[in-house]
């Protein structure tokens, strides 16, 4: 499994030695890019923009501009998230529609930013097990077979990653060779279900630094911004699997 550190410093792309995970809002406010030390994964912002706006505002063409800037400047990711819709309650509170109107959505985006920029990854999103396999299905009959797919992205996870259900949610979904990203996934549930996916990514080192204090050598109120923090919290995250 490859795991991304999860980083929300865009400068450590040319400076941490490590496969990064970085957010596409974070990127936007960089107007010089240059290609990255490592290797880097794009998420698309999107528990933020419905967090906040309770909808996407950033429409596929503004998004596919900013991906042909990251890819000219910092070098081809690894891969790229696409513009999906959470269904956790408290975001589709926020929005007002129903786990199947975003899971609609996510589809529909999918097809729709993938004839624009290639190596979109599509995101499988839903809450309970068979919201996941109508979301499978959904992409299916949109002509979407995820196990060709090289990367398959899993939304909605993060929150409750250590509870059994998430894992026979992986096992089923990857029991069809289709091979998963798992978002924000904690040490708890890489414990749990790491071996059974293809990458994951995490920025808890950055939460955890919020609340401990600051490493000896560190000066700084806390570590949640600190290199060292967050290569330590990562050497120890790669070593469980």
């Amino acid at each position: 499994m490859k795991f991304y550190l999860g980083t929300h410093m865009v400068h450590w792309l040319w400076t941490v030695d490590a496969p990064l995970f970085i957010s596409t809002r974070r990127l936007e406010r960089n107007k010089t890019l240059k290609p990255v030390l490592n290797s880097y994964a794009i998420d698309s912002g999107g528990f933020s923009e419905l967090s906040i706006y309770g909808e996407w505002q950033t429409s596929v063409g503004e998004y596919t501009e900013r991906i042909k800037r990251y890819r000219e400047g910092l070098g081809e990711p690894d891969f790229i998230a696409q513009q999906d819709w959470m269904c956790e309650d408290f975001i589709l509170k926020k929005t007002g529609l129903s786990v199947k109107e975003h899971q609609t959505r996510t589809v529909d985006n999918f097809l729709e930013l993938s004839g624009h920029a290639d190596n979109i990854i599509p995101v499988i999103q839903g809450f309970t097990k068979n919201e996941y396999i109508d979301c499978i299905e959904m992409f299916l009959k949109a002509g979407v077979d995820l196990a060709n797919y090289p990367t398959v992205g899993l939304g909605s996870i993060c929150r409750r990653q250590s509870m059994d259900e998430v894992v026979e949610i992986v096992k089923y979904i990857t029991s069809y060779g289709i091979k998963l990203h798992g978002f924000g996934v904690k040490q708890a549930g890489l414990k749990n279900m790491g071996h059974l996916l293809k990458s994951a990514d995490s920025m808890a080192w950055s939460f955890n630094a919020r609340h401990e204090k600051p490493l000896p050598d560190c000066t700084h109120n806390n570590c949640a911004s600190c290199i060292e923090y967050a290569l330590n919290w990562y050497n120890k995250i790669i070593n469980l699997n």
